[in-house]
């Protein structure tokens, strides 16, 4: 009888995240981060129909790097568990930190069970009520969760595109500047196109100054405007 080909759980482990960070690394990143009046997130997406930036909640924003079909699985989970939440108890008690520990718990278990482990890395932002309030969290394919505040970058060059946000970023900057700041930051990535514009970019911000639901898309001719 031949004997069962033998993997220890450490290998096994690292080949997993091996194949998802690869899998994460030929995507487009995405950065966030505040600005005057409220939080900016960015992409570069040459797609007139998928979205790699969506609205979660009332003041909560989803963003996705990696397999499309399996980040957009997830934001479809994330609605529904926000909107049950909010049905059966208050809308009040949904909050970006329960919705980054359930993207937690999925994805850890798909990780450690499944033999496939998604390929995908998540950023949720939050938006408070009071003038300075924000938070993003990052959350990894292996279920680890990064909380951050100001700003925050997911896909394959993130640390290097949080370098370049650190030193660029500074308090009450317009949202003029912040787009700038985020264009700046996404053209460093290693498979960043020669010129972002409003073509290829995907921005959309949550603004406090809004009632109701504070999260926008940006149209096209706005990016023009803000980035000329």
């Amino acid at each position: 009888m031949a004997v069962p080909y033998y993997v220890s759980p450490e290998q096994m482990y690292q080949d997993k995240a091996e194949y998802a960070r690869k899998g994460i690394a030929r995507g487009k990143p995405i950065v966030g981060l505040e600005y005057e009046h409220g939080i900016l997130l960015a992409a570069e997406n040459t797609s007139t129909s998928l979205r790699k930036i969506s609205e979660a909640y009332d003041r909560i924003a989803f963003a996705g790097v990696g397999k499309f079909d399996e980040y957009e699985n997830l934001r479809k989970a994330g609605i529904r568990y926000c909107d049950f939440k909010g049905y059966n108890y208050c809308r009040d008690d949904v909050a970006a930190k329960n919705l980054a520990n359930e993207y937690s718990t999925l994805l850890g278990g798909i990780f450690t069970r499944e033999m496939k482990p998604f390929e995908v890395e998540i950023l949720v932002a939050e938006l408070d009520g009071d003038e300075q309030g924000s938070c993003f969290y990052q959350i990894m394919f292996d279920g680890f969760i990064a909380d951050h505040s100001r700003f925050a970058a997911i896909g394959g060059d993130s640390e290097d595109l949080v370098k370049v946000l650190r030193d660029a970023w500074k308090s009450g900057i317009s949202l003029r500047e912040g787009v700038r700041i985020a264009c700046g930051a996404l053209g460093r990535a290693a498979n960043a196109s020669a010129k972002l514009d409003q073509e290829n970019l995907e921005i959309a911000t949550l603004d406090r100054r809004l009632d109701g639901r504070i999260f926008r898309r940006l149209e096209a001719e706005a990016i023009r405007a803000l980035i000329e």
